[in-house]
């Protein structure tokens, strides 16, 4: 079911579990909001009032029949200097499944409502302490699957990318304001810049956003990984060159043509990335109906994959079937293998795309391989590691907006439209950077947002 994002009330006060399910060492349940304490309070065999702020303290929960639940230790934080800066408890119990959901209960029942997926950070956004792109954050900071990852998502909560985006705001607005300034009074013949000096702010703020959206490329690789797809003619060592880079058998093997009939999918991780590998049934004309039914699947799979791996066979060379294969796969995205060079070679001709030589029998060339993935993922070279990337779409398509509407702006000096207009389009572009950071932003994408977020976070 869909996270359906409700109307903001401040000061709701909300409890879950804010560790993940199942057994380990401690759970934390997190409570927020106006009455935070006194709910607390109700349930805690000290009186939480009295308490410190940030101070940790050890006692029992109890139950509103004044059965004692867990011995905890209690952590109160005192608004506005909490996560959601609002009135903060944290709950730390023993890590068990049943008894976290005892002491979340318990504190339901003392006056908490169950809180709904993200609302913790909704309330950090609602009270200032992160800003939307930061927030975001915070998400692909849990969900960070390799270091780098890792490190963009820490960048992006650190404010990074709020700062990149904030100096386009404000150069654009000082145009915005010499635009309105235009429209408000023109008799007055105000001069704050001239039309030479306007359009190349207008450009650089172009070019810098135009370069910013260009590391989307990077930035996706990063926060999703990629889908790596291996695709040849039947018997030229698909499945062998899998098991290869799994360092197993994940995959059939076999002398028989046509032995992989289905998609087979592992994951793995090179060069500090995650792939999500996909050997796919060697393509051919086929009448037998799964044998075609694979085919089909492989297909599908080649065109969706980010980086197509096209195993060829070393001992036999470039046949009429592989030729016929090879005009059909986006040569942009796509490796050569030649496969099987431990067996007798024949001449092996050029191929249209970058090209290795392996044996997945004997394990050669894996390394020249992996490398080599490497250069062709990272088109324009590893991102540094100060360099702000972005990871989500959400921005990409607002960076786009507001650079169409600052070419705009621009394309209406050149050919001295109305100011009037110019206006309209700068208010535009403004706006299309405040969804990034939130300073724009409706409820539509405010609940888009949050309901990917986990209960409790």
């Amino acid at each position: 079911m869909d996270f359906i994002h409700e109307s903001y009330q401040a000061g709701d006060t909300i409890a879950a579990i804010a560790t993940p399910p199942g057994e380990g060492g401690v759970a934390i349940i997190r409570i927020s909001g106006n009455y935070a304490i006194e709910v607390a309070s109700r349930c805690f065999s000290r009186p939480v009032e009295s308490l410190p702020t940030h101070t940790v303290h050890y006692g029992k929960i109890k139950n509103k029949e004044g059965e004692w639940i867990d011995h905890v230790l209690l952590l109160p934080m005192h608004a506005p200097r909490s996560y959601t800066g609002e009135h903060t408890v944290e709950i730390h119990c023993h890590g068990g499944s049943l008894i976290a959901r005892r002491v979340l209960q318990t504190v339901l029942e003392a006056g908490a409502r169950a809180a709904r997926p993200g609302e913790f950070t909704f309330k950090a956004f609602m009270n200032g302490k992160l800003d939307l792109a930061q927030a975001e954050a915070v998400q692909e900071l849990i969900g960070a699957k390799n270091e780098k990852a890792l490190q963009a998502a820490g960048s992006h909560l650190q404010g990074a990318l709020t700062r990149k985006i904030s100096t386009f705001q404000k150069s654009l607005s000082d145009i915005a304001a010499i635009l309105e300034a235009w429209v408000d009074f023109p008799e007055e013949g105000l001069e704050f810049a001239s039309m030479e000096e306007i359009q190349a702010t207008l450009k650089q703020a172009t070019d810098a956003m135009q370069s910013l959206a260009s590391t989307f490329h990077n930035g996706k690789i990063l926060r999703e990984g990629v889908s790596l797809c291996l695709i040849g003619c039947p018997n030229v060592g698909k499945s062998s060159l899998m098991n290869a880079l799994l360092g197993k058998d994940r995959a059939i093997v076999s002398a028989i043509a046509g032995t992989t009939r289905d998609v087979l999918e592992d994951h793995l991780k090179l060069n500090g990335l995650n792939f999500r590998l996909l050997d796919t049934a060697g393509i051919r004309d086929s009448a037998e109906i799964v044998e075609a039914e694979g085919i089909r699947r492989s297909r599908q799979a080649m065109q969706e994959a980010d980086l197509i791996l096209f195993v060829l066979d070393a001992s036999q060379g470039l046949q009429p079937d592989d030729h016929l294969l090879m005009q059909q796969i986006p040569p942009e995205k796509t490796i050569g293998v030649w496969n099987k060079i431990d067996i007798k070679q024949t001449e092996l001709p050029p191929l249209p795309f970058p090209t290795v030589q392996a044996s997945a029998q004997e394990r050669q060339g894996l390394e020249v391989l992996q490398a080599t993935i490497d250069e062709v993922i990272w088109k324009n070279g590893m991102p540094d590691q100060q360099e702000v990337v972005i990871t989500s779409m959400r921005h990409l398509e607002a960076l786009k907006g507001a650079i169409a509407f600052a070419q705009n702006v621009y394309d209406g000096l050149s050919h001295n439209l109305s100011p009037e207009f110019l206006c309209v389009d700068m208010r535009l572009c403004l706006r299309e950077l405040g969804k990034i950071i939130g300073t724009n932003v409706t409820e539509d994408i405010l609940s888009s947002i949050f309901s990917k977020f986990c209960i409790g976070k």
